[in-house]
């Protein structure tokens, strides 16, 4: 891909603050760009493929990641004694962390990222609200500094239900409570300060409306330290389960031509009035009548940056690392153009009747090849899925002159996918894609739950047939040898299907 070219030198050597395929992914920018790199690894990860592709790569410690892939003293360690001058922090781990940031700064290394300050700015979600205010962005109705349960009561009922209860310093959809009622909001508040406090170390919450079915839009943005900065359009990231992304596209074929630029021109204000450097996104809320909203900055490469990159033929991780360097952009606006359509769908090893996350051994991996295809992985034949770490397997990015032609070629590779030995969400990705909202535009943030419960709702009728089909057999066995005459077994397969819920009854059995 081409990249952005510029006098000062790059970095001789980077360490990966990371793992899995992101790693591999960074690791595949260096060896472009001729600079050497480490990996670090937990025991867990000894045999991992990330591990084998870096020319050095340092033992961390044992699994827990706390005790590795988040231990930010063995990691400065590690890059100082192999000579790194730079360090990826990838998506995911310390990513976002300004205290992160900030230690491999003192340690004299180039963090790959945005600044400590602006970092921890974004992190808090209610000041990166007020910010945006400041910047004239579009906010949906809330509150910009983090709330008592006693203020919160009051502020709902100025804001109006339904509303959401959300970590200030929050992330992965964790700390989010939807809360319809002024009876729900107690209980809400309660058990998202509870979750905000183990997962983030803070208890701080505020209160956003509640928009029903919008969705999830997020700009593309690249900033120097030299004051320019340029968007690389739009993703659609809206089919999400639980909050976090399944499947992401662009270009997003909700947006009109003037909606498109007036959230690019809202996403590069906010840039600016913070001052923002390096690679990030800005995300927002679009409801169904076209108005959008600012959510939140990711401050970070994210794990969806495929799509951009195969409709602007740039590469997004170099560009991070000649910004890093100190380098101006070299592109304009008007450089950067986008052709045709892409879209993503995330691999993941899971349960298909629980639909949560599993760990094992990848007996056969055999990926998807072809023109216009591209998959972002780590993984091998004797892959173990770790149940220490985030469960994403592999990222399967089609492009398409035309959006039908990319859906086609994607449902086409996942068939093309083979892996054994750990059950994975393959399956759902194709009925995703088949689905009328995803092939006719119209999905949003509800659209995943809406499949999976056709697709519950038809494990049911299935079930239900099962049930008819005993309930025949025993009235067969019943009347078996009878004198008198037998009801027709088309009779008793219609008694016995008016007892079956079906579609939206409720179980008769």
């Amino acid at each position: 891909m081409p990249g952005l070219r510029g006098k000062k030198r790059l970095f001789r050597k980077v360490l990966i603050a990371n793992r899995g395929e992101i790693a591999c992914r960074v690791i595949r920018t260096c060896e472009h760009l001729g600079i050497k790199t480490i990996a670090v690894y937990s025991e867990a990860d000894a045999n991992a493929l990330h591990v084998k592709r870096a020319d050095e790569a340092v033992l961390l410690g044992p699994a827990l990641a706390s005790e590795s892939y988040l231990n930010i003293a063995a990691i400065i360690r590690a890059a100082l004694d192999q000579g790194a001058e730079a360090v990826h922090p990838g998506y995911g781990f310390l990513a976002q962390s300004a205290g992160f940031a900030t230690a491999c700064a003192k340690a004299g290394l180039a963090f790959i990222g945005p600044t400590p300050e602006v970092m921890q700015q974004m992190a808090d979600k209610a000041m990166a609200r007020r910010l945006a205010a400041e910047a004239g962005l579009p906010l949906l109705p809330g509150t910009e500094t983090d709330i008592t349960d006693e203020e919160a009561v009051a502020r709902a009922q100025e804001i109006g239900f339904p509303l959401m209860v959300k970590a200030a310093h929050g992330g992965g959809g964790i700390g989010i409570r939807e809360v319809r009622t002024p009876e729900e909001l107690p209980e809400a508040l309660e058990r998202a300060r509870s979750l905000a406090q183990n997962a983030f170390g803070s208890p701080r919450l505020y209160l956003e409306k509640h928009l029903e079915g919008p969705s999830h839009v997020e700009v593309q943005v690249l900033a120097d330290q030299h004051g320019r900065a340029i968007h690389l359009f739009e993703r659609d990231c809206s089919i999400q389960r639980r909050n976090q992304k399944v499947v992401e596209e662009t270009p997003c074929v909700k947006l009109d031509p003037a909606l498109r630029q007036e959230m690019y021109a809202a996403a590069l204000a906010f840039v600016r009035h913070i001052s923002y450097t390096n690679a990030g996104t800005v995300e927002f809320l679009l409801d169904q009548e076209g108005r959008f909203y600012f959510l939140e900055m990711n401050t970070r490469i994210q794990v969806e940056h495929p799509v951009t990159e195969m409709v602007t033929e740039h590469d997004l991780v170099e560009q991070q690392i000649r910004i890093a360097a100190g380098e101006r952009l070299a592109l304009s606006q008007e450089d950067v153009h986008s052709h045709g359509y892409a879209i993503e769908a995330r691999v993941y090893p899971e349960d298909p009747t629980t639909l949560l996350p599993v760990a094992g051994t990848m007996t056969t991996v055999k990926e998807p090849k072809g023109r216009h295809l591209r998959v972002d992985s780590a993984l091998f034949s004797g892959y173990e899925v770790s149940p220490f770490y985030d469960a994403l397997m592999a990222k399967v990015v089609a492009w398409g002159r035309s959006r039908s032609k990319a859906i086609s070629r994607l449902q086409n590779a996942l068939g093309d996918f083979g892996l054994e030995g750990v059950p994975h969400n393959i399956p759902m990705l194709q009925q995703v894609l088949a689905s009328p909202e995803f092939v006719e535009g119209t999905y949003n943030t509800l659209t995943l739950g809406r499949i999976l419960g056709r697709q519950e709702s038809a494990k049911r009728e299935e079930e239900e047939r099962h049930k008819v089909a005993a309930v025949m057999t025993a009235l067969g066995h019943l009347f078996a040898g009878a004198d008198r005459a037998r009801p027709s077994p088309w009779k008793t397969y219609g008694r016995a299907a008016q007892m079956s819920p079906g579609p939206g009854r409720g179980n008769r059995w």
